[in-house]
């Protein structure tokens, strides 16, 4: 598998599917390529047929290595290597906290992402950044003494498993590829920490300054289309859009045309 090295000495691990002007996909919490069977596999096979779709394991995960400590401009210039990979410039796709970290790219690097598409960025505004400090910090602890199993209990509990469904799946020949990526939890809840640093969307995000489609499903947590509207607010070439029947797990059969005419026109209105 090709990997690319980063610019603290970290080589990420990632694939190169299709032909076309160039897609890096940013992925959320938990993901990477060797345990991601259906979702982004049939998004990226749809993709491929306009775009070269570049899909990478974030650092700490599946073939990347990583380095500590951990800071969100490092995962930045992970996505910069990339770039040079697919001759400078790209677009950029971002799922969940991956999104997030999509848009720390785009203001970090304007000139080279070309348009930025970001699904569900787990943000919710009625909660203050000291809840989410507080969350980063006690990740961080864990982390620190290696407790990989528990990190990633804990945050599937959070996030609405069942605990019977948990001990089922920790029973299970998938728990330990999951459980190995615990670890990197801990940049998760960082990117989103450091996003929530003040009440209002930080400032260096409008340097975002290419088109940006912000979406969220209506079937999801309660939080998210708050959380897409609280983002948004931020941006100044920005479109908003709700998809109706959509989880936090979304349909790539149809958010994979979506983001195609919005690469490829800079807009999903129609005119």
């Amino acid at each position: 598998m090709p990997q690319v090295t980063s610019q603290d000495g970290v080589t990420i691990g990632y694939d190169v599917t299709g032909s076309g002007p160039a897609v890096i996909l940013v992925a959320g919490a938990t993901q990477y390529r060797a345990v991601d069977r259906t979702v982004t596999p049939t998004l990226i096979g749809l993709l491929a047929q306009h775009f070269t779709v570049i899909n990478f394991d974030r650092r700490g995960r599946g073939e990347s290595s990583d380095k500590w400590p951990y800071a969100v401009a490092r995962e930045v210039e992970d996505i910069a290597a990339l770039l040079e990979v697919v001759g400078g410039e790209a677009f950029v796709f971002g799922v969940s906290s991956g999104a997030v970290l999509a848009l720390e790219a785009a203001a970090a690097m304007p000139r080279k992402i070309k348009g930025l598409a970001l699904y569900e960025p787990p943000i919710d505004p009625s909660r203050s950044g000291n809840a989410y400090r507080y969350e980063h910090m006690q990740m961080a602890m864990q982390a620190a003494q290696g407790r990989s199993d528990e990190m990633m209990s804990d945050f599937l509990l959070g996030v609405g498993m069942p605990r019977e469904a948990l001990d089922g799946f920790k029973a299970s020949p998938a728990w330990p590829a999951f459980a190995a990526v615990g670890p990197t939890l801990e940049h998760d809840y960082r990117i989103l920490a450091d996003a929530r640093a003040g009440d209002a969307p930080p400032d260096r995000w409008q340097n975002a300054i290419m088109p940006v489609l912000v979406l969220d499903g209506d079937k999801s947590f309660p939080f998210m289309a708050a959380g897409a509207d609280w983002v948004a607010s931020g941006l100044h070439n920005v479109e908003r859009l709700t998809l109706a029947g959509q989880t936090h797990e979304f349909d790539p059969k149809l958010l994979a045309p979506l983001i195609t005419v919005f690469f490829q026109l800079g807009s999903v209105q129609v005119h």
